[in-house]
């Protein structure tokens, strides 16, 4: 099912926000919890993960009021962010289908940036983001990418 939710970054303490998020709305963490760079498969091409990075948050999710997702993760710099207030949120889209996640996609990039291509990940989505001419982030999450 289709469902839209807000994507956080934080510079390295996304387990401090997420608990005073919990302690605000109450709640579970939903998904697998927290899910940490550690618990990544290895993949090939893919580079080792910094020691000192191994126990930050790769992914959590809370849900919060009226059924909205709050997500999160850390974002070192060792793996290439630079989180800045401002470039730390997106709007997360998870289409039912493979097509309707491709057509969204090109629509919202067009004349802004792709800051990473429509493609399978290792957790099995079709994921991509992109900057759209407003500056607003983007990310696309299909589960689905059978359809």
């Amino acid at each position: 099912m289709a469902r839209v939710s807000t994507y956080l970054n934080f510079p390295r303490n996304t387990e401090e926000a997420f608990s005073f998020y919990k302690s605000v709305f109450g709640g579970e963490f939903g998904g697998h919890g927290l899910v940490r760079f550690k618990d990544i498969p290895p993949a090939e091409g893919m580079p080792p993960i910094d020691e000192k990075d191994k126990n930050l948050i790769m992914h959590v999710e809370l849900p919060i009021v009226g059924g909205h997702i709050l997500m999160g993760t850390d974002a070192p710099e060792s793996m290439g962010f630079k989180v800045n207030f401002g470039n730390n949120v997106y709007i997360n889209l998870e289409p039912d289908t493979k097509a309707e996640t491709k057509k969204l996609f090109v629509a919202l990039a067009a004349e802004g940036t792709i800051t990473m291509e429509l493609q399978v990940m290792f957790w099995g989505a079709y994921y991509g983001s992109c900057t759209d001419k407003f500056g607003i982030q983007w990310m696309f999450n299909c589960v689905e990418i059978t359809k």
